[in-house]
């Protein structure tokens, strides 16, 4: 939103708390508010194999920025001759220029009752308003454009007055309650938040929950287990249960339990409750003894647990549904299967967030080129993989305001311990990423030929998604910064099969975690794709709440006639190997 003063527009923050509202970015359904920048999941593996200087700095962009405000004097006048009349009229107490009344930052009383801080902020915001404005007056290739707002925003954020510990009101009355303990306890925050990677402020203590304990509790066993990964089956929590299981490929980066969060908010445990039989793949973490691990092992690995879900089960098809980087590598493996003749045995394919297309997907990619590509490959190769750690840090600042800035004010400002909350323990429980699956992962991206039929190759089979007929259930969130919903649509259209597409109005994780019960929820389906997105956006029929009871009835109109369900998990050849989640999961 913006607000109009004199001669500058006021673009106003509305920084949250996620922890608060539970949904880490949800767009409003009303308004169909998008992320302002997004950093799509190639460019994340990509910046993050890259140091900070190399994420962050303009470079060539910035040059090209100053010299194209060179060229237009009169912009820059403008714009410098708004901000002074603004100044004076903050100067002489006459000037409107307010926060938004949703910005989380200006909250205390004091931003607005105390004249002194009330100037300050109306500067600030008049000041971020002008930056903003230089950006959008600069004539820039849209790359460039792209990476200087990027690159601006990130600056405003910083600058904000609530950041700063002398000035701070929220400061000043932690250190009278706490009778200045906050100034101990808040620097020796900082010190050992920054003193390893990620180099971001904590979101939530290492010890606020225990995986098996209070995360990943949903009942049942290690069926199998290869060097790549564990097969977890479930046991059924229903008498009857369908005919057709479903093998759940989560993401390679983090672990698979953010879809079996705590009891009520586990898409598995709901599942499961609706009488689905479900198995899941819990990836091992790698280290440098898995740096040949590229995208041919994981789609192999992909295979070999649909064949054992398929063995155990005696079922005479399977479906599977994959999230985000897992739904990269499911779809390339089904690809594979479809042109060497095997795709009898896949029942559906659903996709959770997953960006195929990735054709101007939003701001990060205009930083990337073949160069920039090349070097952040021959960093991950040096190592052997991409630290988790380093992509942790990367997605908070794609998001500076809520993953960032709101953590500094509480832990180092107010000396606080962060709250506890699921989703932020399990994105903090990071993975690494094998330098060969990075680098396929990269290169794929490169070029978008993902989604060029014969582009990319799969155990040897150039692959057409085209080729995939069976029917598709893809779900994207309106708010998400990564797999931006756009791009999702359009990656709904490479598949030769129907597709049932759903827009969530929650981000990159709550576009996952969305149990029922949530009154903000909603979401929009349509079976028809082949509109452009901003028409299906208008055409979509829109739904309150959950998305997961409409996906629920949509696999058990492909899942065939009930059976009695098993009482025991595995079966002769299959005998359980552990409990869930098993070992894998606790890899560090």
């Amino acid at each position: 939103m913006a607000h109009r003063s004199g001669g500058i527009i006021i673009t106003l923050g509305t920084n949250r708390d996620p922890a608060a509202d539970d949904t880490l970015a949800t767009a409003d359904p009303a308004t169909g508010d998008e992320p302002e920048h997004a950093l799509p999941l190639d460019q994340m593996l990509i910046q993050a194999a890259l140091g900070t200087a190399g994420r962050w700095l303009p470079g060539r962009s910035g040059v090209r920025f100053l010299d194209a405000l060179a060229k237009h004097p009169d912009r820059v006048t403008a714009r410098l001759g708004g901000l002074v009349d603004e100044l004076g009229r903050i100067a002489k107490g006459t000037s409107t220029v307010a926060p938004h009344r949703k910005d989380r930052r200006f909250a205390d009383p004091a931003w607005s009752a105390n004249p002194l801080l009330r100037r300050v902020v109306q500067a600030y915001l008049a000041t971020a308003a002008t930056a903003e404005g230089l950006v959008a007056d600069a004539p820039l290739e849209w790359r460039d454009a792209e990476r200087m707002r990027f690159v601006v925003s990130n600056l405003v954020e910083a600058a904000a007055p609530s950041n700063n510990p002398l000035i701070s009101p929220v400061a000043w009355k932690a250190f009278l309650e706490s009778s200045g303990s906050n100034t101990i306890a808040g620097p020796r925050n900082l010190v050992g938040d920054f003193a390893s990677s990620p180099r971001i402020p904590t979101m939530v203590e290492p010890d606020a929950f225990a995986v098996g304990v209070d995360l990943a509790i949903t009942p049942g066993a290690v069926v199998y287990r290869a060097p790549m990964f564990e097969l977890i089956q479930y046991m059924p929590q229903t008498d009857t249960v369908r005919d057709v299981p479903l093998l759940i490929v989560p993401p390679t980066i983090n672990k698979y339990y953010v879809l079996d969060l705590a009891p009520g908010r586990s898409l598995i445990e709901y599942l499961v409750q609706q009488g689905q039989q479900v198995f899941v793949i819990s990836w091992r973490n790698p280290d440098e003894r898995h740096s040949d691990w590229g995208v041919d092992a994981y789609a192999a690995a992909v295979l070999a647990a649909f064949d054992v879900v398929h063995r155990i089960s005696g079922a005479p098809s399977v479906h599977t549904l994959a999230a985000c980087s897992g739904g990269l590598i499911t779809a390339l493996a089904a690809g594979h299967r479809a042109a060497t003749g095997g795709l009898g045995p896949l029942a559906s394919m659903s996709l959770l967030v997953t960006m195929i297309d990735q054709n101007r997907a939003g701001v990060v990619g205009s930083l990337i080129d073949e160069g920039i590509a090349r070097a952040a490959i021959a960093r991950s190769a040096r190592k052997g993989y991409l630290d988790g750690r380093h992509l942790a840090e990367v997605f908070a600042w794609i998001r500076p305001g809520d993953l960032v800035w709101n953590y500094w004010v509480n832990n180092y400002l107010q000396g606080k311990p962060p709250p506890k909350f699921d989703i932020l323990f399990w994105n903090a429980d990071t993975t690494r990423m094998p330098a060969a699956l990075h680098r396929d992962f990269i290169e794929a991206a490169v070029g978008n030929k993902l989604a060029t039929p014969g582009a990319v190759s799969v155990l040897g089979t150039p692959v057409d998604l085209g080729a995939i007929t069976v029917d598709s259930y893809i779900v994207a969130g309106s708010a998400d910064h990564i797999c931006p919903w756009r791009n999702c649509y359009r990656s709904a259209g490479l598949f030769g099969g129907k597709v049932r597409f759903v827009l969530s109005t929650n981000g990159h994780i709550a576009a996952l975690v969305n149990p029922p019960g949530n009154a903000k929820a909603g979401y929009q389906v349509s079976e028809d794709t082949s509109l452009d997105p901003a028409a299906w956006r208008a055409a979509a029929a829109t739904a309150k709440g959950s998305w997961w009871p409409d996906y629920a009835a949509w696999l058990g109109d492909r899942s065939g006639p009930d059976r009695p369900a098993p009482t025991t998990l595995g079966n002769a050849e299959f005998r359980p190997l552990g409990t869930a989640p098993g070992t894998y999961v606790m890899d560090r």
